[in-house]
């Protein structure tokens, strides 16, 4: 068996693990994977989302997406981190809809895009996209380590299996990876297998050989399932859509390290057990369902590729790529992604992305990025990437970098002291930065200097009219503290139409109608706002004064009692006071 002389292990230094707080599962599977790979304390993200086999996009981008970009900005690693490794418990799939122009995706294959997204390029939720590190039919010599330098995706691996105990066998046998064993290619071998699938197998076989691998392939050229005995370090089939393949289990002998996958729909559709009696059905059989990536884990396989929902045939995983590319020296993340076609689709990988037992030897740092930019203080590609799309559109670049500073500063907790300098400075440069205005808008606003705001909410206005949290807030402003009620009116009726109804405009809304002296029009719109936010103080006495206008002298006093007992000190306010003395 061929053999390389030394094998270097990877570290944690590129890796970021996400950890879901609400499942037991998820925080034991973590613990073990960060003290086997020492993972770096400021590389592991504990979010909090549902440990469902499914989420929908709002709330994987709310309680997944959003957590992680928050996490690798506020520690400077958005260039750092390659890969992204997800943990037991940790949903499998975005609802949405199906076919090849569908919204629905998995979790893992939608988060390879969220560098993308993070430097601010469009990203489409509908269909698939093509992946940019997928080596297709190029030779192995051809593929390249994957590196910041050159890519704007994470790769995203998952640790998962049916129990916490198969995947912290995963996690040992990718901590101790072999080199010796064979790799098993069963055909399916049927009518109608001249392209795709068995031709990939076939392919494989002639590649591996052409490395002078010929001795690990044991290609399956019939209809009967493989029969190989010995060590086994890659394996692929077609599972159970093959006639012959009627068990969970394949009866191999799988070494440390060994990965593979099948050409089946939707192996990956859940990690939960089946029952002990279960056994994978033929497609359109009306009991069992196709085989499952978790009997291969289980069975001893380090890495395996699966699908959440049906992929479409030319989408599957490229055998002939993926153990080329693992043999080479390519870890298990980046042999699997030479090997996929698309992202935003339904592909999962399970597996420690850093095994690699055929690696010669671990790539520097500098490689792999540039560090931080010493002016900017943020990922110098990062700040490359985003300036690419920015720039172009005319925004004065200096301006664009003194905000990047401003918002990172913020982001890893510095003073706004530090920030809001950079702030005046950018947007005096470029007042068409919105993000700046409005963080410069708010600190005026916390501070009592109305005038700025004001004025800041109106520079955003010039550049965007429909932004409804400007449009707000200028309007309430506008009533409240300058008394002008009326030019306050069409911008709160404007965002009101924009925000979807939601409490603090509504409440801006029926505050303004109210300054306009048009209490009775106001009522539903207080009503609204204090239904929804039912806690917030300001919102209920607002109510009050708003009933109190109207003469609902009893409604008014329910909303004064409701505030007053959530904050006694409101009681001390002049305005309360003198609501109190009107409606008592």
């Amino acid at each position: 068996m061929w053999m390389p002389a030394t094998v270097d292990a990877q570290t944690a230094d590129n890796l970021l693990l996400v950890v879901n707080a609400s499942s037991p599962a998820s925080v034991t599977v973590a613990d073990r994977y960060a003290a086997a790979r020492q993972v770096p304390g400021s590389q592991i993200v504990r979010i909090t989302t549902t440990d469902a086999d499914n989420i929908s996009r709002a709330e994987y981008e709310a309680t997944i997406e959003a957590p992680i970009a928050t996490w690798l900005t506020r520690h400077q690693l958005q260039d750092q981190v390659l890969y992204v490794v997800l943990t037991k418990g940790i949903p499998l799939r975005i609802d949405g809809t199906g076919g090849l122009s569908g919204t629905m995706s998995s979790v893992d294959s939608e988060l390879t895009l969220l560098y993308r997204k993070m430097v601010g390029a469009p990203v489409s939720i509908v269909g698939r996209q093509d992946n940019p590190f997928f080596l297709n039919d190029r030779p192995i010599a051809d593929a390249r380590r994957f590196s910041r330098l050159t890519s704007d995706l994470f790769l995203v691996t998952r640790l998962d299996g049916f129990t916490v105990d198969d995947v912290e066998r995963l996690i040992d046998r990718g901590m101790s990876p072999g080199r010796d064993g064979s790799i098993v290619l069963d055909q399916r071998a049927t009518p109608g297998d001249r392209v795709g699938g068995d031709t990939w197998l076939s392919e494989a076989a002639t590649r591996l050989t052409t490395m002078n691998q010929s001795a690990r392939v044991q290609l399956e050229t019939t209809r009967a399932v493989s029969p190989a005995a010995g060590p086994v370090i890659g394996y692929f089939s077609w599972g159970s859509n093959d006639p012959a393949f009627r068990q969970r289990t394949t009866g191999l002998q799988f070494t440390n390290g060994a990965i593979g996958g099948l050409f089946v729909s939707t192996d990956g559709r859940s990690f939960r057990e089946p029952p002990a009696g279960w056994k994978p059905g033929p497609p359109g059989a009306a009991a069992g369902g196709q085989s499952l990536a978790g009997d291969l884990i289980r069975e001893g396989l380090t890495g395996v590729s699966g699908h959440v929902a049906e992929p479409y045939s030319d989408a599957l995983l490229r055998p002939q790529v993926l153990f080329p590319a693992y043999l080479s020296g390519f870890n298990l993340a980046e042999a699997y992604y030479l090997a996929m076609p698309f992202l935003s689709w339904q592909d999962v990988v399970i597996g420690d992305p850093l095994c690699s037992p055929f690696q010669t030897a671990p790539v520097a740092q500098d490689q792999l990025h540039k560090g931080l930019d010493p002016d900017v203080d943020i990922p110098a590609m990062f700040l490359d990437r985003r300036l690419a799309i920015l720039a172009p559109q005319g925004f004065n670049v200096a301006a664009l970098k003194l905000q990047f500073k401003a918002e990172s500063a913020l982001l890893r907790g510095r003073p706004a002291s530090e920030a809001h300098p950079l702030l005046v400075q950018a947007t005096a440069l470029e007042p068409r930065l919105i993000a700046a205005q409005m963080t410069l808008a708010l600190a005026a606003e916390a501070r009592q200097d109305h005038d700025d705001a004001i004025a800041r909410y109106r520079a955003i206005l010039a550049v965007d009219s429909d932004q409804a949290v400007a449009l707000n807030n200028l309007a309430y402003a506008l009533a409240e503290r300058k008394g002008a009620a009326a030019e306050a009116l069409p911008l709160a009726e404007k965002a009101y139409r924009l925000s979807g109804q939601a409490a603090a405009v509504a409440d801006t809304l029926g505050w303004v109608l109210f300054k306009n002296g048009n209490a009775a029009a106001a009522v539903p719109y207080v009503d609204r706002a204090a239904k929804l936010e039912s806690g917030n103080v300001d919102i209920l006495i607002h109510a009050a004064f708003v009933h109190a206008g109207a003469n609902n002298l009893v409604q008014a006093r329910a909303y004064l009692d409701a505030a007053l007992k959530l904050d006694g000190k409101a009681a001390d306010r002049p305005d309360v006071k003198a609501l109190q003395a009107k409606i008592r």
